[in-house]
């Protein structure tokens, strides 16, 4: 495995469980998301993987962020999209590790993590059929070109964001719906009245969709 990860297992295994595969933001690590995995659902696998980029004192990175003369942000995408097939591998390597099912993988970003989520599953939407995406954006560049081509009707999305969000603006967020609507993608968009972290609400109403939009 190119990745670190850390694996909560399925309380009730069978012959084949599904995955939810957790993408942790800007400067955390892969224990961020994890301190949930007791309150997800008991089937699953739960993993929580660690970017690749080291920032020093247990901080990781999918990808660069820098800042330009005129205190400007912007995202290194070369970065990005190695990190984009990075993760697409991590997913076949896991499903040749554990006895999970290819067609009940969902991935669950905050943040960059997010952004890193929308850009796989559009990229490569025969390796994951769910999205949780909280406090982030979609980012075309960091997609595969010629992404808009493929077949995403299958694929589904919890889309959220905090109404007060001040490292991601919300105009960001709100523009994911109606794009990947347009490509066939089902989408769900809620607004948490936070800043930039997961409400308590958005917690459950997620827990909920998996649920309900479980095959």
């Amino acid at each position: 495995m190119q990745l670190h990860y850390l694996v909560r297992e399925p309380h009730d295994k069978k012959t084949t469980n599904p995955v939810l595969i957790l993408l942790h933001g800007y400067g955390s690590n892969e224990q961020d998301l994890f301190s949930f995995s007791s309150e997800l659902p008991g089937d699953y696998y739960v993993i929580s993987v660690r970017a690749p980029y080291d920032l020093m004192y247990g901080s990781y990175a999918w990808y660069a962020i820098n800042f330009d003369a005129d205190e400007n942000k912007f995202s290194d995408i070369g970065q990005a999209q190695q990190s984009r097939d990075l993760i697409a591998d991590f997913i076949d390597e896991i499903l040749q590790t554990y006895p999970i099912d290819p067609k009940q993988v969902t991935l669950i970003g905050f943040s960059q993590g997010c952004i890193l989520s929308y850009a796989v599953a559009v990229s490569y939407p025969e390796k994951v059929q769910r999205v949780v995406a909280m406090s982030g954006y979609f980012n075309a560049e960091i997609a595969v070109d010629g992404f808009a081509e493929n077949d995403l009707k299958q694929l589904q999305i919890f889309s959220s964001h905090g109404s007060v969000d001040q490292v991601v603006p919300v105009e960001w967020a709100r523009k994911a719906a109606p794009l990947l609507e347009s490509l066939g993608v089902q989408i769900e968009y809620k607004e948490y009245p936070v800043g930039h972290g997961v409400a308590p609400q958005n917690f459950f109403d997620f827990r909920n969709w998996l649920e309900e939009t479980k095959r």
